[in-house]
């Protein structure tokens, strides 16, 4: 497992409003009250949220959610 620093990026265009990444980890991400997309609350979440961030990117359906380890 990496422990290293961890970012995250979101491309609203491709997300799909399916809310499963806000219901996952809502310390990180939300949704935008108007058009439900995803909103990015943390870009470098702390090694405690990691695994939860990776798994939201798994489970996002249209691809939105990239994290970048080093």
């Amino acid at each position: 497992m990496n422990t290293g620093p961890l970012r995250v990026s979101v491309d609203t265009d491709a997300c799909c409003a399916m809310g499963r990444c806000a219901a996952t980890e809502p310390r990180v991400f939300d949704q935008d009250e108007d058009t439900g997309t995803v909103v990015l609350l943390q870009a470098a979440p702390p090694p405690e949220l990691h695994d939860t961030v990776r798994l939201c990117a798994e489970l996002c359906p249209c691809t939105a959610i990239t994290v970048t380890e080093e």
